[in-house]
């Protein structure tokens, strides 16, 4: 035999080889066949997996939501009560004001219009407090109110309803609803042996 019949056999063995191991290789591996059982399995595990994505998309939309709007209050909040702490600040020059024009005593010309000009930047302050939403508590005759007083001492005081505010030593200040200063009140008792 000539060499080229020798390597054209040798190349036909090598190709009939080569397809009868695809050949193999594709009745190993097979095709299954899946039963109606194991399709409707199959089909019941993806619709479970489907709702339980479903579900976390709901949840994290719900969350999503929440913190948007909690956010939202979070930045009205902000914006609200931002004057908080100028606002107390402003409310001990007030406080000096209000003891300064107590102070005044006398009849002449220079303490009347000392006690004139305080009034009038006493009217000042509280006019600018209330443009910013700074509402006044003076509870003078008013039951007493644990959230926006402060009670500094508890008195008998013959005609007055127990539990009523009887004497305001420091007014107090709400900004926007919020409590920024209590006001300091004696606070009238029943006396010994009457109850209230």
């Amino acid at each position: 035999m000539s060499t080229e019949q020798e390597t054209s056999e040798a190349q036909v063995e090598t190709e009939t080889a080569e397809t009868v191991n695809e050949e193999q290789a594709h009745t190993e591996v097979g095709v299954h066949e899946y039963t109606l059982d194991e399709l409707k399995q199959e089909l019941a595990e993806a619709k479970q997996k489907a709702q339980e994505n479903w579900d976390k998309t709901l949840r994290i939309q719900a969350e999503m939501e929440n913190l948007k709007k909690r956010t939202q209050k979070d930045l009205e909040d902000a914006h609200k009560f931002a004057l908080t702490s100028f606002a107390k600040e402003l409310l001990s020059v007030l406080d000096s004001l209000v003891l300064g024009l107590q102070a005044a005593t006398g009849d002449s010309a220079e303490v009347k219009k000392f006690r004139e000009g305080s009034e009038l930047t006493i009217k000042q302050f509280e006019s600018v407090l209330a443009k910013f939403n700074i509402v006044v508590i003076d509870p003078l005759g008013q039951a007493f109110n644990a959230e926006h007083h402060q009670a500094m001492m508890m008195q008998v005081i013959d005609g007055a309803e127990p539990n009523t505010v009887v004497n305001v030593f420091q007014k107090g200040y709400l900004l926007n609803g919020r409590l920024l200063r209590p006001a300091m009140v004696v606070v009238a008792k029943a006396a010994d042996g009457k109850q209230a």
